[in-house]
């Protein structure tokens, strides 16, 4: 009794501390558990923010920049704060310091409707947040959350380093705090007393921490919803710029890889013989592979980037092919469907009775829809260099993962964690492929082999391509049913398909995944439209093709299903896209202004001119939300006398919150249209035989200048929180096509890519 009497008191306090710490506030983000390294000249006045008795201020950067202009944005929020003159700006790179996790990701992932406003959201996500502060890999560029999650601790840092160099200044003058103001990088005040940020830093890091900071109001930012030009843009232009592949160090080698071409394939021998009498030739070896997803390869370490490429040809291989030779992706998506024919699914949402509904409507349509795997494809394919010597190792990446990278290379090292470093270097592209430690594993293994010298591992665009983590495919079959007054009553969708969460626990940590992953339904069960009755389920396939995340994720191929089905809807009930969508979008303001904006913008229902080459055009429509953001997009396509798909001109409206900078918010909206008319038009990775069929751009082409559209994007105004703007321009642009396509031609093309028959 007295045993039961102390378990049970045990487990009720422990019960009671758990609740006591979940209903505290999170940690504050403002000051570092180690204080920030500085240079001569410097000192940091949180974690956020390092002055220079130079005037310079730098801004602590936490997020990978891979083009999607996130440095500048970042640097813009604590600029505006800490009231600095733009050209004093400067980045520096953060530590692996927990206030700088991000949080906002991680709490995205949470399988509730946008619409959700119950306490049991709440909740989960005020306790996710919490959990995410602690994590030890918390650092991550993804998501579309860079902005989101540090909307508030950059201005926050930035405010409370004014205040730390107002009540600077104020000690030094000996005049209230209250008469001084911050301005352009100084202290001033109406007496003409003024100082620099600079000349009073080292005063102002001796003072105590305000207890509050008072943030701007937007009416008086100054940098914020400027376009502010990136930061990055002179060095890419005149060649400074430093990529992965970029990074050179003293006594540096290469190594590049020959990969099974089998997946889950392994080497069975190798003879390195031939290769071993070339000229620049170091060593030839062998890794096995396991550790966070690394393959088995064999690698040749040379002198030069061309000695690794010429004597890896040479080197004899064997592969044991293993049990997954007769893999196809024909038979793989075939069984998706399968799946379908028996299976309901988990339901992610359901209101009503949609099954009952059908089966009492007056008209019913159904389709099935299909997706194949997808390949990154980033313009950079993988590398890592690292140097492994008295046992620590240095690692130079691009990675949008650095925790999860020092995690790789010292499992691969055979050290603790804290003796590796981690330097991130731009990225020549991530979109999701670069969330992925695999590659930093393999080349932390072939540093071992390099006798302390530093080693850049690169992989060719056959290997890149032949061995990425691909974007799932997915199949899905919707039914809709309609009453007697034509309006539609029931909405049944179903999808099937793999788990990315499930397998990237698994890649991660080394435990199957389990529970409900957002990622397979999102862009489906979180639609706008009201549905009176309606059920949104998918069906977990697995499947031993590698997938990972893939630019906007689930929305990527749900939104195709989605706005492709609505626009069937649409022409069952004989109304106009448009009209229809609008009639289902009643309770939400922020949905109706994006879609009429783009609908006013694009001219819908106006005529339409001919192509240049005398073909005729049509116009289609989507609308989609994803991370946060809504967007609307209509396409006006024509078809050529060869039955090729040409987009002449996209129109584009987004509401992604605060518009922090309209110059990055365009680009990135540009680039995920492009990146989307790629897959869209002509995006397709097959298996045959266990062997990934492509191999290069030849056979997985991207879009090419001379067939991109005009592009042009209207941001709408906003003062609500920002969210993503990285991924929310992809999901539409495969829907408006098709949907253009059908008003053009009749044909209703229910598989990516598109393929006029």
């Amino acid at each position: 009794m007295k045993r039961r009497y102390f378990l049970l008191g045990g487990t009720a306090a422990a019960g009671a501390l758990a609740v006591g710490w979940a209903v505290q506030p999170p940690d504050p983000r403002l000051m570092p558990a180690t204080p920030l390294p500085v240079a001569e000249g410097q000192v940091a006045l949180n974690g956020w923010v390092r002055i220079g008795t130079d005037n310079t201020i730098t801004v602590t950067m936490t997020q990978a920049e891979m083009g999607q202009g996130i440095h500048t944005g970042l640097a813009m929020l604590l600029a505006e704060e800490i009231d600095a003159d733009w050209s004093q700006i400067r980045l520096g790179a953060a530590t692996a310091d927990k206030i700088y996790n991000n949080a906002a990701a991680i709490v995205d992932g949470l399988p509730f409707h946008p619409d959700d406003d119950s306490r049991t959201r709440h909740a989960a996500e005020w306790i996710v947040a919490k959990v995410a502060r602690k994590l030890p890999i918390g650092i991550f560029t993804g998501g579309s959350s860079s902005i989101k999650d540090q909307w508030l601790p950059m201005r926050e840092a930035g405010a409370s380093a004014r205040a730390l160099l107002i009540a600077a200044a104020a000690d030094t003058w000996k005049l209230p705090a209250a008469e001084c103001r911050a301005e352009a990088g100084r202290i001033v005040h109406s007496s003409g007393k003024t100082a620099s940020y600079g000349e009073l830093a080292a005063h102002a890091a001796r003072m105590p921490l305000p207890d509050k900071v008072a943030l701007k109001d937007p009416s008086r930012f100054k940098l914020i919803g400027q376009p502010v030009h990136r930061f990055e843009n002179a060095s890419k232009l005149d060649g400074s710029a430093v990529f992965g592949l970029d990074v050179k160090l003293p006594g540096m080698l290469y190594a590049t890889v020959a990969l099974c071409p089998v997946i889950g394939g392994t080497l069975a021998r190798f003879d390195p013989a031939a290769a071993n009498a070339l000229p620049g030739v170091r060593k030839v070896v062998s890794v096995a592979g396991g550790t966070m997803g690394m393959p088995s390869a064999v690698a040749v370490i040379a002198d030069t980037p061309w000695h690794a490429i010429k004597a890896l040809r040479a080197v004899q291989l064997e592969w044991d092919e293993g049990n997954l030779v007769g893999l196809s992706t024909r038979e793989d998506i075939d069984r998706l469907a399968q799946a379908l024919d028996s299976e309901q699914g988990s339901a992610y949402q359901e209101r009503g009775n949609a099954v009952a509904a059908l089966a009492s409507a007056s008209k019913r349509i159904r389709a099935e829809y299909r997706v194949p795997y997808l390949a990154h494809a980033t313009m950079e394919p993988m590398n890592c260099t690292v140097q492994f010597k008295e046992g620590a190792g240095t690692v130079w990446v691009p990675t949008q993962v650095p925790g999860m990278a020092r995690m790789a290379a010292a499992r691969a090292l055979g050290i603790d964690s804290d003796k590796v470093q981690v330097n991130v270097t731009l990225l020549g592209g991530g979109f999701g492929r670069r969330t992925e430690s695999d590659f930093v594993a393999l080349a932390a293994a072939i540093a071992r082999e390099t006798d302390g010298a530093p080693v850049q591992t690169f992989w060719l665009r056959e290997e890149d391509m032949r061995h990425d983590f691909y974007r799932p495919a997915c199949v899905a079959r919707f039914e809709a049913g309609f009453d007697a007054q034509g309006r539609l009553d029931a909405w049944h969708a179903r999808s099937a398909g793999q788990s990315v969460m499930h397998q990237i626990v698994e890649r991660a940590i080394g435990i199957p995944g389990m529970g409900p992953d957002k990622t397979m339904s999102e862009g489906s069960f979180d639609t706008a439209y009201a549905f009176p009755n309606v059920r949104v389920a998918h069906h977990l396939v697995r499947s031993p093709v590698p997938v990972g995340f893939w630019r906007s994720v689930g929305h990527s191929h749900q939104a195709f299903f989605t706005e492709s089905f609505i626009d069937e809807a649409a022409a069952a009930a004989g109304k106009d896209p448009l009209a229809f969508r609008l009639d289902l979008l009643g309770g939400q303001p922020g949905h109706l202004r994006v879609l009429q904006r783009v609908a006013d913008k694009a001219g819908w229902g106006g005529p339409l001119a001919p192509a240049a080459d005398g073909a005729k055009k049509a116009r289609g429509l989507a609308l989609h939300r994803s991370f946060g953001s809504i967007v609307a997009q209509v396409a006006e396509v024509s078809v050529g006398p060869d039955k090729a798909i040409r987009v002449h001109r996209v129109v584009c409206a987004i509401d992604c919150g605060f518009p922090v900078n309209p110059n990055l918010i365009r680009q990135q909206m540009e680039s995920s249209i492009v990146y989307g008319l790629s897959a869209a038009l002509q995006g397709e990775i097959t298996i045959e035989q266990g062997r990934v069929v492509q191999s290069n751009f030849h056979d997985y082409p991207v879009l090419r200048m001379q067939d991109a559209p005009v592009i042009e994007t209207e941001i709408l105004p906003s003062s609500a929180h920002p969210e993503g703007i990285g991924e929310p321009g992809t999901p539409p642009i495969a829907p408006a096509v098709a949907n253009a396509l059908f008003t053009l031609t009749g044909q209703r093309l229910r598989t990516l890519p598109l393929k006029l028959a």
